[in-house]
């Protein structure tokens, strides 16, 4: 298939892997196209209970409990959910078949009506994606512009697009699991049409590498949202990370990266292609650094030299909200926002669920859900929001490891943290890397214990905290070990301490 053809689905054979949230878009989307759909999950039909009542009677087969390779024979196009990795068998011999592969990102890239604002990142995207949002519907609020956020962030757009109009914008995050097919290797023609109007990729450092078999091959999957750009696309890059401030023009004040990620020639070439465009990489910094993109500038936060809010005046907590905020006003300037919607949201927005929010305050303890924090980098910029000396505080960390570094979360645990709870899978392991790290630095370590579950490291924490302790939830794990994801997690976390203060004035 190709031109238009390429998205006629009518009686074409098309199989779905994976019947997640965006698995279930997926199906509803080609269903309505006329497509004979089949759907494949490696989890039997005693566990997806839900996910097969949110089908709704849809004419699809169903192949649960494995992914036979049969699946594949008359297939016409491959689908994958964001948490099915291209590397399984099936996926691989549809590649090298000649199969056509596709998510529901790529194909609401190619299919969407209107402008697409396409942001990634290692840590941030959501927080960046939903400023963003906020910032374009302030701005087009009387112009008859809607905005639709999605993507990797709440739910999937594909299935919505029928009633998202050529007026309107769209602003969708991507995952590096999203991207690892954006490649023209494995797509086989399926990348035709696509190119975001602006293209943000907010930082890149070393995340999921229990599912990339290393960091070059990560960075390679974020950076294919910078390839196959139109000539008219905007690019937004952190001036401030080491690896994506590679993505402008040459400086001798770039941090070294490590010789282990194996970049320097991967981000050579893609400096060349992004030179060759016709507007340069647009970025956003802590530093000042010209007249475009967005910068601080003392205590002001700056886009295009003017100011748009003082930092005494931002709501979200943390330091690394702040470059939160001028990625989002860099991406969102590039379309159009207005410096007045730049700063009312910079000054209003209180954040995103699970991401540092205040779950309860009561006897002079407060409780802060930071479940998002699925990499030690995230649990980091967490831990950096609480002062040492100025609380008492109780971390919750655990979870699943992700294959990543821990010693920068061990050296931020031993100055802020008072009392380290392990939990989960990964639970163990962090306490004992912060003892060793301790060891290492000659210092105390916190006080610390293990449980397994986070219901015990609730208690626990109940049991420890005196009026003036925080307890941070801030795993550092993914949830997987326990929960379907970080949300899940976060709402179970709620409601365990919900139910502790209930049972505490009974």
């Amino acid at each position: 298939m190709n031109g238009t053809a390429m998205f006629d689905f009518r009686n074409r054979n098309v199989l779905i892997l994976g019947l997640a949230r965006q698995g279930l878009a997926l199906c509803r989307y080609f269903v309505a196209k006329g497509a004979n759909v089949t759907v494949s999950d490696a989890a039997p039909a005693e566990k997806l209970g839900a996910e097969l009542a949110a089908l709704d009677d849809l004419p699809v087969t169903l192949a649960l409990g494995g992914h036979p390779e049969s699946l594949l024979d008359g297939c016409d196009l491959l689908c994958l959910s964001g948490g099915v990795p291209a590397q399984i068998p099936l996926v691989q011999e549809a590649i090298r078949r000649g199969i056509r592969l596709s998510n529901d990102s790529l194909l609401t890239l190619q299919l969407a009506p209107c402008p697409v604002i396409a942001i990634t990142g290692s840590s941030g995207k959501t927080t960046t994606t939903t400023l963003v949002g906020e910032m374009l519907r302030r701005t087009f609020a009387h112009s008859g512009c809607t905005v639709h956020v999605g993507g990797n962030i709440g739910l999937p757009l594909l299935d919505r697009l029928v009633g998202i109009g050529e007026d309107d914008l769209i602003v969708l995050e991507l995952s590096s699991f999203q991207l690892e097919i954006f490649d023209p290797a494995i797509a086989h023609g399926s990348l035709t049409g696509i190119g975001p109007d602006v293209a943000a990729v907010v930082n890149i450092t070393p995340n999921h590498l229990d599912r990339h078999p290393s960091m070059r091959a990560y960075a390679d999957a974020k950076l294919n949202l910078l390839r196959n750009l139109k000539a008219s696309s905007r690019v937004v890059v952190n001036g401030d990370d080491p690896v994506t401030q590679r993505l402008g023009p040459e400086r001798d004040d770039w941090e070294k990266l490590p010789a282990e990620w194996e970049l320097d020639d991967l981000l050579a070439v893609e400096r060349e292609r992004l030179a060759a465009l016709p507007g340069q990489p647009i970025f956003f910094s802590r530093q000042p650094h010209g007249e475009t993109g967005a910068w601080l500038d003392g205590d002001s936060l700056v886009y295009a030299g003017q100011p748009f809010c003082q930092r005494g005046d931002v709501r979200l907590r943390g330091e690394h909200n702040i470059s939160n905020l001028l990625a989002a006003a860099a991406i969102a300037g590039a379309v159009g926002a207005s410096v007045e919607a730049m700063g009312e949201t910079a000054s209003t927005f209180t954040g995103v669920r699970h991401r540092l929010e205040e779950v309860s305050r009561r006897g002079g303890v407060t409780w802060i859900n930071d479940s998002i924090a699925t990499a030690p980098e995230r649990a980091i910029a967490g831990l950096r929001v609480f002062s040492p000396g100025e609380q008492t505080l109780v971390l919750l960390a655990g979870g699943k490891d992700k294959n990543l570094p821990w010693e920068g979360f061990a050296e931020e645990t031993l100055r802020r943290v008072n009392f380290l709870i392990g939990f989960g899978q990964a639970g163990p392991m962090i306490v004992q890397t912060v003892r060793e790290w301790a060891t290492f630095r000659r210092v105390t370590p916190p006080e610390s214990a293990i449980v397994n579950r986070l219901e015990e490291a609730v208690q626990l924490a109940g049991q420890i905290a005196r009026p003036g302790t925080v307890v941070l939830l801030s795993p550092g794990g993914t949830s997987y070990d326990a929960y379907r994801n970080f949300e899940e997690r976060g709402e179970h976390f709620r409601r365990l301490v919900a139910h502790m203060q209930m049972e505490a004035v009974r």
